[in-house]
């Protein structure tokens, strides 16, 4: 059994909305000290103490979209190990993807300051998508199949 002696751990929940095979994916502005490169990501954060996974992920969207999710299944969970830390992420299906076709950061709290662009991405097209697996996993068809949610695990 492997037994981990972190510094800390971060929880955060992301959405995953498709439409047309393209997953909507943040390129996020160098606002934080951990945001470094050229690289996109969905939309969510971190859960604040004492939250549940659910209402974590409909503030998330709504400070980042400024749009109400509709949330459905849980479909993965990444846990990366590295650097003394552990970060923890439960990717949700959103099944409302119409709703965000257009999105006006302007109206959010968060997505000017967070955001520079929202858009629907191919993630196998793209350079950089966090997590990785996205960009291999065949998300749109894991969705249709009802699959139980998937685990993915790094140790670096």
């Amino acid at each position: 059994m492997l037994l981990l002696t972190l510094m800390n751990r971060r929880v955060t929940v992301r959405a995953l909305v498709v439409k047309d095979g393209k997953i909507l994916c943040a390129k996020l502005k160098p606002y934080h000290d951990s945001i470094k490169g050229d690289f996109w990501c969905t939309p969510g954060g971190g859960i604040d103490d004492g939250e549940a996974l659910l209402p974590a992920l409909h503030r998330e969207m709504m400070e980042e979209t400024g749009i109400a999710p509709q949330i459905g299944d849980l479909l993965y969970i990444q846990q990366f190990v590295g650097g003394g830390s552990e970060h923890l992420e439960f990717f949700f299906h959103v099944t409302n993807s119409d709703d965000y076709l257009d999105i006006d950061l302007s109206k959010t709290s968060h997505g000017v300051e967070e955001i520079e662009t929202l858009t629907f991405i191919d993630p196998t097209a793209e350079k950089d998508v966090r997590p990785s697996f996205l960009m291999t996993e065949p998300v749109a068809a894991h969705i249709a199949a009802h699959e139980p949610p998937k685990l993915f695990a790094f140790f670096a």
